[in-house]
């Protein structure tokens, strides 16, 4: 049996449940993390929002950030002990719609028509890697993140049962969004070791690109989940059953 993550980017899982899958990768449970949307686009043309947000990141190229982006996940995920699987699906910073017009110009937005497809696609390839006795775990979509909405749409046309956990850090200031997020599923928290929490926190400072656009700071990263892990007891979990 072995315990999926399905991570919309390149660090979602280590941010959401990192001190979970650390714990369940010490008891010798399998673990691994597929990461959905991290292929490199096929051209070098980058919308005004894409430049910018390479601007903030440091790298000039599209094929310099994903490149970065999968090292410093296969990185995070060793502290972690995980697997890890990337799929070429692009990022919404770099998608276009059938006419080649930019798709983005943000991410807190709601999917565009133009690729209702996409969840289906998504899916599809999953499915294609999954076992019957896998345990799936994704996002909630908390925070409104076009790309983590996409990608819970895609698991849940999967027909396989599934675990949620909230989005991090983008659930610490949208906390009103987890109720109707969760709306008809049961709560479970699983406690997290203290060398859980230790490793956790490790792991997603090895995303060092990102760092400035989710935090503060390193301390901050280190506050929030401190704080996230105190006030749930452990690492809350949402399911249907």
């Amino acid at each position: 049996m072995r315990w999926i993550y399905i991570s919309p980017h390149l660090d979602d899982a280590a941010l959401s449940a990192g001190g979970w899958i650390y714990d369940q990768t010490q008891a010798s449970n399998p673990v691994e993390i597929w990461t959905i949307l991290c292929g490199y686009p096929p051209t070098r043309e980058l919308s005004v929002y894409a430049r910018f947000l390479h601007l903030q990141w440091g790298m000039p190229s599209a094929r310099q950030v994903v490149s970065m982006r999968r090292i410093e996940d296969k990185k995070a995920a060793a502290i972690l002990g995980a697997k890890v699987r990337h799929f070429d699906f692009l990022d919404c910073i770099y998608r276009r719609d059938k006419k080649g017009n930019w798709l983005y110009f943000n991410i807190f937005t709601d999917p565009q028509p133009g690729e209702a497809d996409l969840p289906a696609q998504i899916a599809k390839a999953i499915s294609a890697r999954l076992k019957p006795d896998d345990k799936l775990v994704c996002q909630l979509g908390i925070g409104k993140h076009v790309d983590h909405v996409i990608v819970r749409r895609a698991a849940e046309l999967l027909g396989h049962p599934l675990h949620y956990v909230a989005d991090i850090p983008y659930y610490f200031n949208t906390q009103k969004q987890l109720k109707p997020h969760t709306v008809g599923m049961k709560k479970k928290v699983e406690r997290v070791s203290r060398a859980g929490l230790k490793s956790w926190k490790e792991a997603v400072l090895e995303y060092k690109s990102q760092l400035s656009s989710l935090f503060k700071s390193p301390r901050a990263v280190r506050s929030q989940i401190n704080q996230y892990c105190s006030e749930n007891e452990g690492l809350p979990f949402w399911g249907i059953n």
